[in-house]
């Protein structure tokens, strides 16, 4: 979505001297957002548990300090436990606060504001999965929060070839709506493809704790707020550009002042304000071993005659527990049973594709997205694994097909 916004000046100060680059700044109808199926694999968490007052763990993140020249926001980011800390009741508090404790000194001059802004660069990245974070963010002109990833190569290659991907933002001028957004070579700035999500009846995102959430897989991003899908980007929504998300990526919580994008607190500003966050975490969608996948009728996602072979339809069949119904769904967006790949017939896109057993090639063909709404998505044709004919006969071939939420569409996985 087109708006004022540019990149994100560098901040890291205790960043290593690779990663000091110049930083970026940080509608699909409701469907229940893709989550880890069978057995989640948390690779990172934290709760912030502690006493009140403390600093985050250190060993998850690190703590940016500074100003930030580029998009002209007003607060400086401070060091430790100043204006991030544990509240001693399992949150993270970040703090804006209307003031200068330390003459602190800023592109503008003196200071206005001070605030916080923590990553996980150097401490932890993800390469796909399901990141979110539980967060009640502040209130008023000129608040700009936001939950977002960069790319880990971004001392390498810059920003945006690095990537960036919001997860959350807001601006306080639009208190029932945030934003999702990825900014990469070619749609960077005001140019970042994403959409917003608002809450209905007027409600302020202010007023409650909410989950903000992607489900990354291979050449798929899904965004959602408290498990309601409201945006799925591929690299056909670039036109051509570059496409990349498919690497490893860490985390980014901040609170900003001012900007262009927000634009400047006035007198109806309150101070202080805060991002409280009650949780963050990155889980991947691993299963340990073959599980069943069972839609219409109850019955089983099924090899037919249990054949190996490239090019074996896959079918609908009374499950029966055999290896043909036993199937793993990884991180790496496969869905494998008997050594092979779930597989959309010559990589078509077209409603009525059959699907197939294959030789796994890390093709788009081969990428699957498993959401907790029981959809099992494609993503680069943007269809859903559908029984032909809603048929729930033995032996109905399955096919991909335009997302309709109906029964034929869905699965359980496990």
């Amino acid at each position: 979505m087109a708006r004022p916004r540019l990149l994100r000046a560098c901040l890291f100060s205790a960043l290593s001297a690779g990663l000091v680059a110049s930083l970026a700044s940080g509608p699909a109808q409701a469907e229940t957002a893709p989550r880890a199926a069978a057995a989640a694999v948390t690779t990172f968490s934290d709760t912030f548990d502690g006493p009140a007052g403390t600093a985050v763990d250190s060993s998850k993140w690190q703590i940016e300090t500074g100003d930030n020249v580029n998009n002209h926001e007003r607060q400086y980011y401070t060091s430790g436990n100043k204006n991030a800390a544990l509240d001693g009741q399992g949150h993270l508090v970040i703090t804006a606060r209307r003031e200068n404790p330390a003459n602190y000194q800023c592109w503008y001059g003196t200071c206005q504001y001070t605030s916080a802004r923590l990553n996980t660069s150097g401490k932890f990245t993800a390469q796909y999965g399901h990141v979110e974070a539980r967060m009640k963010i502040p209130r008023g002109q000129g608040m700009w929060p936001a939950f977002w990833m960069l790319g880990n190569d971004l001392g390498q290659v810059g920003w945006p070839n690095s990537g960036e991907i919001d997860i959350m933002e807001n601006v306080g001028f639009e208190p029932s709506t945030v934003h999702g957004t990825i900014h990469g070579p070619g749609y960077s700035g005001s140019g970042g493809i994403g959409a917003g999500y608002t809450l209905p009846n007027g409600q302020a995102f202010a007023d409650a704790f909410h989950t903000f959430a992607v489900d990354w897989a291979p050449d798929s991003i899904t965004w959602s707020v408290d498990g309601t899908v409201y945006q799925r980007r591929t690299p056909a929504d670039l036109g051509g550009k570059t496409w990349v998300y498919n690497k490893p990526f860490f985390l980014i919580l901040n609170l900003a002042v001012g900007g262009y994008w927000p634009g400047d607190p006035d007198g109806s500003t309150a101070f202080p304000q805060q991002l409280v966050v009650d949780h963050v975490s990155v889980t991947t969608s691993e299963t340990a071993a073959g599980v069943p996948i069972r839609g219409l009728a109850g019955k089983c996602v099924d090899v037919a005659a249990a054949n190996s072979a490239n090019g074996t339809p896959v079918q609908l069949y009374d499950c029966n527990g055999t290896a043909a119904q036993q199937w793993t769904v990884g991180s790496d967006g496969t869905i494998r049973a008997l050594g092979k790949c779930l597989d959309v017939a010559g990589g078509g896109t077209a409603d009525g594709t059959l699907v197939q057993l294959w030789d796994c090639n890390g093709t788009a063909a081969q990428k699957w997205a498993v959401s907790a709404a029981h959809d099992i998505v494609n993503p680069q044709a943007n269809k859903c694994l559908d029984v032909k004919d809603n048929n729930s006969a033995n032996g109905t071939p399955l096919q991909i097909w335009t997302c309709a939420g109906t029964a034929n569409q869905k699965w359980t996985v496990g």
